[in-house]
């Protein structure tokens, strides 16, 4: 089932959406690059941070959302880099062997079922010495996934709701194994951030641009309302408010390798 991405609202918690990111680039121990690409740019704001590390490279950002790349292109990052649609699966069955010198994926392997299979293709894609980081979340044991589940699982959303695109992630052990078999130099671990989240049902603002976002589309118009209502008070439920804001974990796995 389609569903489609809206830039500003993912932007919402863009420095908290960017940390991950910073804290998984500054573990690439690349010198001097000549080509960069970041795998699912999204709005392209992160990508921009890639440019300013290796002014001297090449840097591309792929994105399959035509909104996120619509973005991108208009924002400051549109001159240093260069952006395009397309799905990450077709990049990599096209991308020439050991053609790139840093691969970067942000928050976007988990939307792709069987992606620990695409491990042999992305370093293939790598120029000798080359590097792949990636992150992905591994909070699907939390309110904010599980809540969701469950809720969609219920009469009457089950039946628009069972096609609805889901992620999933492995633990950091088994990507550090995996790209070990393939002769990689591999740096995997996991951090659990404490978002310090503000404003009306933030974690609900949170979710509804990521990972609630497929299901929330696949709803109808007379059920979608009811669905949202019933998701944020059980949210606000496991998810307490006080002075200083709502407060929440957000689990991350970050994989480095080097070629």
């Amino acid at each position: 089932m389609s569903h489609t991405w809206d830039p500003q609202r993912y932007l919402t918690y863009a420095d908290e959406r960017g940390r991950p990111f910073v804290d998984l680039v500054t573990r690439i121990d690349a010198a001097e690059p000549r080509t960069v690409v970041d795998l699912g740019c999204g709005p392209g704001n992160l990508t921009a941070l890639l440019a300013e590390r290796w002014p001297d490279a090449e840097v591309a950002g792929i994105d399959s959302s035509v909104a996120m790349i619509r973005t991108a292109e208009e924002s400051p990052a549109g001159e240093r880099v260069a952006f395009d649609v397309a799905d990450l699966r077709d990049w990599l069955a096209a991308v020439e062997p050991q053609s790139i010198d840093v691969l970067v994926s942000n928050a976007t392997l988990q939307w792709l079922p069987g992606h620990l299979d695409l491990m042999a293709d992305l370093v293939a894609a790598l120029a000798p010495g080359g590097w792949l980081a990636f992150q992905v979340p591994g909070n699907a044991d939390q309110p904010t996934t599980t809540i969701r589940e469950e809720l969609a699982a219920e009469p009457p959303y089950a039946a628009h709701t069972a096609g609805a695109a889901t992620v999933a992630a492995h633990d950091a052990a088994t990507y550090l194994r995996a790209l070990q078999e393939l002769g990689c130099e591999v740096d995997a671990w996991e951090t659990t951030y404490l978002h310090v989240l503000q404003g009306p049902d933030p974690v609900f603002t949170w979710v509804s641009a990521t990972g609630a976002r497929p299901t929330l589309q696949a709803l109808p118009d007379d059920l979608r309302p009811a669905f949202e209502a019933e998701f944020r008070a059980r949210l606000r439920a496991a998810y307490a408010e006080d002075d200083h804001g709502v407060v929440m974990p957000f689990r991350r796995v970050f994989v480095v390798a080097s070629k």
